[in-house]
């Protein structure tokens, strides 16, 4: 039980890392703010709960990963190397392409409950 009360303690402090050095997780918890009073404001279904939460969920996991990406690029070069751009690139893609579509989620959500 040890083994896993000192492994929650790591995850924990990441996710302390990650939102005291790193601005966009900051702005992606302000941004999850909207989405969770407009479904309290329009009574959206538990299913709809479900797909909010778990967009929300994984868009601060994604930036997360996106985060130990690039601390580990950092962590093995600070001089400019093509691959380590590429790495850096490609992660932040991903949670580019994420929120792309975390908004048309919403979208399709509370769209047809704003304008009926």
């Amino acid at each position: 039980m040890k083994k896993h009360h000192i492994s929650f303690r790591h995850a924990w402090d990441g996710i302390i890392t990650g939102f005291r050095t790193q601005p966009n997780f900051k702005i992606h918890l302000v941004l999850s703010s909207i989405p969770v009073i407009l479904g309290f404001l329009l009574h959206i279904s538990g299913l709809e709960w479900a797909v909010i939460l778990f967009v929300i969920a994984t868009g601060l996991a994604i930036e997360l990963i996106n985060t130990a990406i690039e601390f580990t690029v950092d962590l093995l070069t600070q001089e400019y190397n093509l691959l380590a751009k590429f790495a850096k690139d490609t992660s932040a893609g991903a949670m580019l392409v994420f929120s792309v579509f975390s908004v048309l989620i919403a979208a399709v959500i509370f769209l047809p409950r704003l304008f009926p």
